[in-house]
């Protein structure tokens, strides 16, 4: 999978959970892709200061990006 075809695929699986953190007031937007391996997002909305984002990131989001581009080892938010 070209570096391109990845960034489409992580943003498929951000659409795909975007709904759901939108129906709590919140949203997720793609800040990076780091050598193929590593993405960067940031949590928004009422999805900042959350107690449950870290789950919300690793069960969610980290879940579903890896199910569209399985080489992804990890998921970081970074914080604003």
């Amino acid at each position: 999978m070209t570096t391109e075809e990845l960034k489409i695929n992580v943003e498929k699986a951000l659409d795909e959970i975007r709904p759901f953190l939108q129906s709590d007031g919140g949203n997720i937007s793609l800040l990076s892709i780091e050598n193929d391996k590593l993405v960067r997002v940031q949590l928004e909305g009422a999805c900042v200061g959350c107690s449950v984002n870290q789950m919300t990131l690793k069960s969610g989001v980290e879940m579903t990006i890896k199910k569209y581009a399985p080489q992804i080892e990890q998921v970081i938010n970074v914080e604003h």
